[in-house]
């Protein structure tokens, strides 16, 4: 049974990983850290301190803010305390202090949590080594919903960045076309965010060669399917060594079994 600290607990992401834990036999709750403690159906505690917080644990997932990740990372540093890290919009210096404590304890992170993009950066990996030299252009498309504040997507950069990395990094990323009068050059990744309505996350990659194109979607219809990888993240990382992982260290695993 993997043990779990819930930083964030009463958000919106943190109260979706409450209700999913609750269905699995492998894993528990067994504290919440949030600054609001107002919600007193989860079942564990809450603590609005981390520090206060003594509670037995093998691993912490965070849900939080960006301003809450750099008190975390010196609780699980003390802690020994393996440290999924979800939160969005982290500096680049703590990105830094992740990757420093990574040699101290395991931490994972990655741009999505969701197991099906995570596969699917395999899968293009494998198709962007075959069709890129057989002359098909690559094309991203993604779309959120209209509350989203940047663009494109940290999900579609992901993408992207399997694809050039298949690609010797030779590809350049463009955003925007509608200041040049040129026809496209082989070696780019053009990529385009839609944003309205309440959509979720959608993704589209685009291999468009002569007479055919193939396409590889991704559509995520809830914020479930990242709550349920960031379980599956947390039932993987507690008991690993220190080291840097990320979701396709979990996705490798599960094949293996």
């Amino acid at each position: 049974m993997t043990r779990i600290i819930m930083h964030g607990c009463n958000g919106r992401m943190g109260q979706m990983i409450t209700a999913i834990v609750k269905e699995r036999s492998d894993a528990e709750i067994v504290a919440g850290i949030d600054i609001a403690d107002s919600i007193t159906t989860n079942g564990y505690p809450v603590f609005t301190d981390i520090n206060a917080c003594d509670v037995q644990a093998d691993v912490v997932i965070d849900f939080s803010s960006a301003a809450a990740v750099d008190k975390l990372m010196d609780y699980c540093e003390a802690k020994s305390l393996p440290l999924v890290l979800c939160s969005t919009g982290l500096s680049e210096e703590q990105l830094s202090r992740a990757k420093a404590l990574s040699e101290k304890i395991a931490v994972l992170k990655s741009a999505n949590m969701s197991l099906g993009i995570n596969l699917l950066q395999n899968l293009l990996k494998q198709a962007a080594a075959i069709l890129a030299p057989s002359g098909f252009d690559i094309e991203i498309v993604e779309k959120h919903h209209r509350m989203k504040l940047d663009a494109p997507s940290g999900t579609a950069l992901a993408l992207a960045d399997s694809v050039n990395e298949a690609l010797n990094n030779e590809y350049e990323y463009v955003f925007d076309r509608s200041q040049r009068r040129e026809k496209r050059p082989d070696k780019e990744i053009g990529i385009s965010a839609v944003r309205g309505g309440t959509i979720v996350g959608d993704h589209d990659v685009i291999f468009a060669g002569t007479d055919e194109v193939i396409t590889f979607s991704h559509t995520a219809y809830s914020r479930a399917v990242f709550a349920k990888g960031a379980v599956s993240a947390a039932v993987f990382l507690a008991g690993k060594s220190a080291g840097f992982y990320d979701m396709s260290n979990v996705i490798e695993e599960s094949l293996n079994k």
